[in-house]
């Protein structure tokens, strides 16, 4: 195996743009672009080697061929294990429908017969397939109940009655089956159900052509859904890697023009909540003023008024009493401690007149 050159002794490589879209085309599923081939020229030379030894879903060739046989002998084991199947779900099938057309009607000798030979032919071949060890059962496994599968043979009708039914099991089967396959034909297009049997016969003989052409568009619209999806893929791819140069221009503006205004957007918003502030502040004092245009009317401001001037000259009179009294005092405070004994005993014989007028007025409204 050739070892891959160093980077710096490689020589230039140019990768023409049929060769990048070659390269992509063989590798779908890859999230690349031509421009990172052209910027990668070794890993483009390792991916065009790689396209001729894979397929696009990443298998080698060899692999690929042995993938295919697997699969034809896959599809071989499948078709004679469905074609055995689908003849043991048809004769359960006719089982079936006897076990409930004899619950209603009236069955001939012969058709009973029938029946009666296919069911215990069938019955025979189940438990024989049971009793036979295969390379699918264990060898060493014990019988069933001591039983043998020439024990379960022998149980089968005569040859005569198994021939004969045979033969007639043939048509039945034909029958079935052409049955079912109108159903199917029906089921596809349903506008030939009203039509007569030979043109359905015709029709149905047709019917793998037209199957085969519904599978040929769909796989073409498969193809068609995939080849959506991986463009689906690049376009997506080179979105986000557009939405992400955006964002880094989003980021750089935010970080760069941003932080340079900030110091000014901050001073704006300053002004604006003060100039807000004193618009509160203004709003609160108006509120108040009309509360209180509110309370105080004229009329009784007028009364509030006069009721205030004469408090004022009542206070005034009262302060001109108080420095008429302070003067006295004043003077009598000259006199000294023998003024004070006066005022006493002058006190004295004033509450002891006032208390002998009291008396004498009681006496004198009593004596009455």
């Amino acid at each position: 195996m050739a070892l891959c050159p160093h980077p710096a002794s490689a020589p230039p490589l140019s990768v023409d743009e049929s060769a990048e879209g070659q390269v992509l085309s063989s590798f779908p599923f890859c999230d690349l672009n031509e421009d990172d081939l052209a910027q990668n020229p070794l890993f483009a030379r390792l991916l065009s080697t790689l396209a001729k030894q894979l397929d696009e879903t990443g298998l080698s060739v060899q692999v690929k061929k042995e993938l295919q046989k697997a699969e034809r002998e896959i599809h071989l084991h499948k078709m004679t294990w469905l074609r055995s199947e689908s003849l043991f779900r048809l004769v359960q099938e006719l089982l079936q429908e006897y076990h409930l057309k004899k619950q209603d009607v009236q069955i001939s000798e012969e058709d009973k017969k029938f029946y009666e030979t296919l069911e215990q032919c069938l019955l025979v071949t189940q438990c024989s397939r049971e009793l036979d060890p295969s390379s699918t059962t264990a060898r060493d496994k014990p019988s069933l109940l001591g039983l043998s599968k020439q024990n379960v043979l022998s149980l089968l009708p005569p040859d005569k009655e198994i021939k004969k039914m045979k033969q007639r099991l043939v048509k039945e089967i034909e029958d079935l089956l052409k049955k079912k396959c109108f159903n199917i034909l029906c089921f596809y297009q349903p506008d030939w159900e009203g039509e007569s049997e030979s043109m359905k016969t015709v029709k149905l003989s047709r019917l793998p052509e037209y199957l085969e052409n519904e599978s040929k568009r769909l796989e073409s619209l498969k193809q068609r859904q995939r080849e959506n999806t991986i463009l689906l893929q690049k376009q997506t791819h080179c979105y986000l890697n557009k939405l992400l140069a955006c964002i880094n221009i989003l980021q750089t503006l935010i970080l760069v023009h941003r932080l340079q205004t900030q110091n000014e957007l901050d001073r704006k918003k300053t002004q604006y909540l003060e100039a807000k502030c004193q618009i509160m502040i203004l709003k609160i004092r108006m509120e108040m003023v009309k509360l209180q245009m509110d309370i105080y009317t004229p009329k009784k401001i007028a009364v509030h008024r006069t009721i205030r001037n004469t408090l004022e000259s009542a206070l005034m009179s009262e302060k001109r009493e108080h420095e008429s009294l302070e003067t006295k005092l004043s003077s009598f405070e000259i006199l000294g401690q023998d003024f004070e004994a006066l005022v006493k005993e002058y006190s004295t014989l004033r509450q002891s007149i006032e208390n002998k007028k009291w008396a004498l007025q009681e006496f004198s409204q009593y004596s009455k």
